[in-house]
């Protein structure tokens, strides 16, 4: 029995036979003699198109069944034909590669560049880069291998999968996918979540073990148990561990069927306090789930996904189909896109950003728009587009890294840009909601300043603690640091909920805080009345509204601004949390002062 862990990609337990996959052979491509380089340009164009036509094909497959997850391979079409990257296969060329080598060279050289950003979302396309090239590499030599057969459901082990492999393996025989390498944020990782194929991925040693295991793994065959939520995988489990397995498999289904009967209920507190539950998406494709769930509404539609793996920013037409795809689906409740959220520490290639020393402090998200304006008005004016024939207040637009007034103008001034010119253009369209993103201390401190002007503002408290406790959020070794409960961030919490109400503006929070069903008692308690948060944590945080009265709230809003850290604030919300579960009154001393007896 050999027991690993990963990265958690797609909850969901499996037990089944364990397949390999292995790459197929590599044709490197080789060289050329001068003079041929004409006739390598013309083959590398040709099979470029023919690449583009083929993932066309793979977008029309994927999407009779899933829409959204079609974009994946839209998305590759483009960049099969995209002119930066033949440009860039073209000058391989020219210096002596022939058109395979060159498309293989231009692949890692692009995949390269995304690696080094440091950005996981943006570091996980660097596979799909190497997918559309090996592709067109594929078509040049002739060699395009079919996907594998799988006789019987298998949970699937491999280095890593690309997004077409993923697509065109048969859905009904995968139980499960096991990855040596890839993150949570890969395409392989989002089409296993939209296809409800428990995987986990970074699961380092993984093939070390497999192959090392005298070829009773190396043989494919053996049983293996996988848990998709926990990020276990044990190869070989036995009889004790399959069954701790089944159980965490009937566990994990009565407990989603749970939820989704919960869906219904609102997240209403004993004494008729009402809290609306919001989604934190990063494409259409997550709309289905979060509807299912019970969110009523997105407070957070990361637009990011649509600007990469391209070699140009995407149309006003295609940003105008997904906000669309994604308003229809929760229809009528409210959607708020956010703005493109890059450069500094998340760049992309087309964007001329140049390089910084403190990029988490440098031309990110919004100051973007000081220098690059046309952006944002094309995501301006597809929002307006998509707001068409929708009630008032159905489409918010917020703004990412406001620091203070300026930058509120900046946003309205745009704003203002892009519905002038939809009107002379006699384009429909309906009105938008502007609010911005509390993300810097200044933004919160100086709120008064130009909050009257805007319609909401939406708390992310991943960046704000970054900024708040001067800590690289992405920085292991100063985990101890990144507690979201950290009394400084709570209290510049109940700052904006005083600066917004006072403001007349809508205020949430959509930071990773509020699918924290501990932390949610404290930020309701603090006045915040709209949580956004990944679609699994809804049903948490529903039931622990569902436990709280006004008192209870009450104290929570107490423990979080009178506890001297991190740790004191947690532990007592969390007896707090555990006697509202099982109906213990708020009798005798406050739980703060009687947190150490009672865990004790």
């Amino acid at each position: 029995m050999h027991t690993l862990t990963g990265t958690p990609a797609s909850a969901g337990v499996a037990i089944g036979p364990l397949v390999v996959i292995r790459p197929a052979p590599v044709v490197a491509g080789g060289r050329i003699q001068p003079g041929q380089e004409a006739g390598e340009i013309a083959r590398l164009e040709t099979a470029m198109t023919e690449a583009g036509a083929e993932l066309d094909l793979l977008a029309e497959r994927v999407g009779a069944e899933h829409p959204a997850e079609a974009e994946i391979f839209a998305a590759h079409a483009m960049l099969a034909q995209d002119p930066a990257l033949a440009e860039a296969a073209e000058e391989c060329i020219r210096a002596g590669d022939d058109a395979v080598a060159a498309i293989r060279a231009a692949g890692e050289q692009f995949a390269a560049e995304y690696r080094a950003i440091g950005d996981e979302l943006l570091a996980a396309r660097a596979t799909d880069i190497l997918d559309v090239a090996g592709r067109i590499a594929d078509r040049l030599t002739g060699s395009h291998a079919a996907a594998p057969t799988l006789d019987r459901p298998s949970i699937i082990a491999a280095a890593d999968l690309t997004p077409s492999l993923t697509a065109t393996l048969p859905r009904d025989r995968m139980l499960g996918i096991a990855l040596a390498e890839g993150s949570a944020t890969a395409h392989a990782a989002i089409l296993a979540r939209a296809y409800g194929i428990p995987a986990v991925v970074g699961i380092g040693g993984l093939l070390d073990v497999i192959e090392g295991a005298a070829g009773t793994l190396a043989g494919s065959g053996a049983l293996v148990a996988l848990d998709g939520a926990s990020g276990e995988i044990v190869l070989e489990p036995d009889d004790a561990t399959v069954a701790r397995f089944e159980r965490a498999r009937a566990a994990a289904g009565a407990a989603m069927a749970q939820a989704v009967a919960e869906a219904v209920l609102p997240a209403v507190t004993r004494d008729g306090l009402e809290v609306t539950l919001l989604a934190n998406i990063g494409g259409p494709g997550e709309s289905a789930r979060a509807v299912e769930l019970g969110a009523h509404g997105v407070g957070l539609f990361r637009t990011e996904f649509l600007f990469l793996e391209r070699g140009a920013p995407p149309s006003e037409e295609e940003q105008l189909a997904a906000y669309r795809a994604v308003v229809e689906a929760f229809a009528p409740y409210p959607v708020t896109i956010r703005l493109l959220d890059v450069g500094g520490d998340k760049p992309i290639p087309y964007l001329p950003i140049a390089p910084e020393a403190n990029p988490f402090l440098g031309v990110r998200a919004l100051r973007l728009a000081w220098d690059e304006p046309g952006l944002f008005l094309t995501q301006l004016r597809a929002a307006m587009r998509a707001a068409a024939g929708m009630p008032a207040g159905t489409v918010g637009v917020m703004a990412p890294m406001i620091a203070d007034a300026r930058d509120a103008d900046l946003l309205l001034r745009l704003a203002a840009r892009a519905r002038d010119g939809l009107v002379a253009a006699g384009v429909a369209h309906g009105e938008i909601e502007l609010g911005v993103m509390l993300e810097i201390p200044a933004a919160i401190l100086v709120g008064d300043t130009y909050l009257p002007r805007l319609a909401f503002a939406s708390i992310g408290t991943n960046d704000l603690l970054q900024y708040t406790v001067a800590v690289d959020r992405g920085n292991r070794s100063l985990a101890r640091y990144q507690e979201s409960l950290h009394p400084a961030l709570l209290r510049l919490v109940r700052r904006a909920v005083e600066t917004c109400d006072a403001a007349g503006a809508s205020l949430s929070v959509c930071g990773e805080m509020g699918g924290d069903a501990v932390a949610a008692l404290a930020l309701v308690g603090l006045g915040v009345r709209k949580l956004s948060m990944a679609s699994s944590s809804l049903a948490g945080v529903r039931r622990a509204i569902r436990a709280a009265d006004t008192a209870a709230l009450q104290e929570a809003a107490r423990i979080a601004l009178a506890g001297p850290t991190a740790d004191d604030v947690r532990a007592g919300l969390v007896v707090l949390a555990a006697r509202l579960a099982v109906g213990a009154p708020l009798d005798g001393a406050p739980l703060a002062d009687r947190v150490d007896a009672s865990l004790g």
